[in-house]
Formats: C-alpha cells, structure tokens, sequence
C-alpha cells in the first residue's frame, strides 16, 4: 500500500476491494472474443441515434457509456487499446475503480493487476490471447490496416492473420457487407473447438461518409449519423456468425470521433472535446 501511496494521491485511489463488472479471467479460454471498432464515431451521435431509437440493434445490447479515447486518431488510439488500454470513464472515476479487461503483466501500481482484468504476456493483449491459443485475426478497414505501406503493416503485423482488401476501404458506401462477407468465410475455416480472437474495423463512419445520406455533397453530423444507421442494420449478421460459434465476448466502441467545424476544427487528429469523446460498451452474445 505504501507503494501505492507513493505513486498515485490518495483521493485517486478509490475502493481498491470494489468487485468488477466482468472477470476476464473467466471469459479467456471459454469464450471465442470479438473487438469492434466503429472507426471514427462520435459519443453525441452515437447517444442521440440511441436516444432515437434509430440504432435499435446496437441499443439491444446496453447503452453507450461515455469515455475518453486513448488517442485523437487510429494509429495512437490502436496502439494504446491493443496495450490493453481501453477507452476510460469521461467522468472523473479513481484509478483503481476503473474496469481494465485486460493489462499487461508486471507494470503499473505496484506492478499489481486491477481485479478482473486478463494479465498478460507480451507487448499486446493480442500476443498475451495467442499464448494462450487463440487464434487472432484482423479485418481491416482504414489505411493503418491496408498493408500498403511500411505504415499500414505495423498494427496488422500484431495478429497471426490479419486480411483486408480494396473493398473494405472507407470510400467503399458497401464496405462493411463485403467484410461480413469475407469475415464469414472466415471464421468457418476456424475449427468450434479453437476460440478465436477478431478484431474487426469498420470505417463506414470514417470520412467519406456523404454518400450515406441521399442529396449530401459533403460530410457532416447527418451523414454521419446516417453511416451508423448503414452499420447498425448490419451488425447483427457479425454477431450471428460468431453466435453459431458459440459463447462470446464483445468489445464495441470507437477509437476517437472527428469535428465537423466545431470551434473552426476539421476532422480528427486534434485534441478536441468533440475528438476525445468516444462510445463504448462490452456484453456477452
């Protein structure tokens, strides 16, 4: 405890005993688990769309939480939550009363690992997964998974399989059924007695997105609203291949949102309010 003092004010410290929502030790090993990332969606649209009613399968699994993204774009933002450093409670919560799924062994207060979380080895959870014997698999989306670049290879090169194609790009209005499809394919090829770790990064919310929103010429708050509604309708068949499967976990959130001339901003990679906001729950199908 005297460590624990030394490093961090008391007043952070909060209920040390406090029981976790989840117990990741209980879910690694018996459940095949599912990290969805909404690339680029926004907490106010995410909440008012919910509020709607106009997400009603995303809505069938909890309401959003508000929280801080770990980056203001997706390649800092990846590196963080494949750290284990997943978006944190946007209202001011104590260190140790904030869920962790996962951490990495031996760093931290007292080099000791938050209860609940999953301590693993290696640089990425996703590393710490496959020692364990999960199978770890990408489905990419925007550039920092294409491949293409020296870039675009680091974050796939986390997974024993990583796969994207020209029609999974953002520019793409069909991008997510041409992931659903390949994902599909996929996951049968996996035999039911090996789990599976995916993460999977939809970027039909990432600019362009216009072309989701008959008349628009630009992108904007509408057409990204209207984007959500395109995955939404969707995202039930993701979490129907993985229902044949068996039990699963499902991380879903959004690596940073994106301004569209709030205070004189333009999109993301900015520290912004607006940028820093993310969506974000977890739920067993």
């Amino acid at each position: 405890m005297n460590q624990l003092n030394n490093e961090v004010p008391m007043g952070a410290i909060g209920n040390i005993d406090k029981e976790p929502e989840i117990n990741m030790n209980e879910v690694v090993g018996t459940h095949d688990i599912l990290f969805v990332c909404l690339d680029t969606l926004r907490y106010d649209v995410a909440k008012e769309e919910q509020d709607k009613g106009t997400t009603p399968y995303i809505n069938k699994y909890g309401q959003w939480k508000k929280c801080h993204a770990p980056g203001n774009f997706t390649y800092p933002s990846h590196h963080a939550m494949f750290s284990g450093f997943l978006p944190s409670p946007a209202e001011p919560t104590p260190i140790m009363e904030r869920e962790s799924l996962f951490f990495p062994k031996n760093i931290g207060l007292g080099n000791a690992t938050p209860k609940g979380a999953f301590a693993f080895e290696g640089s990425t959870f996703i590393e710490g997964l496959s020692k364990v014997g999960y199978h770890t698999m990408c489905i990419g989306g925007v550039a920092f998974f294409n491949k293409r670049s020296d870039i675009g290879k680091v974050l796939p090169s986390y997974f024993e399989k990583s796969y994207w194609h020209p029609s999974f790009s953002c520019h793409i209005k069909n991008s997510f059924d041409n992931q659903l499809d390949f994902i599909e394919r996929k996951v049968k090829e996996v035999e039911n007695n090996k789990r599976i770790f995916m993460y999977v990064n939809i970027d039909a919310i990432h600019y362009p997105n216009n072309f989701y929103l008959d008349g628009a010429k630009q992108d904007n708050k509408d057409t990204h609203a209207a984007a959500l509604k395109y995955v939404d309708n969707r995202i039930e068949r993701l979490f129907d291949i993985f229902r044949e499967r068996g039990k699963t976990f499902v991380i879903l959130c959004s690596d940073h949102g994106t301004c569209y001339g709030e205070d004189g901003y333009e999109f993301h990679c900015v520290s912004h309010e607006i940028v820093y906001t993310v969506p974000y729950k977890h739920f067993f199908l």
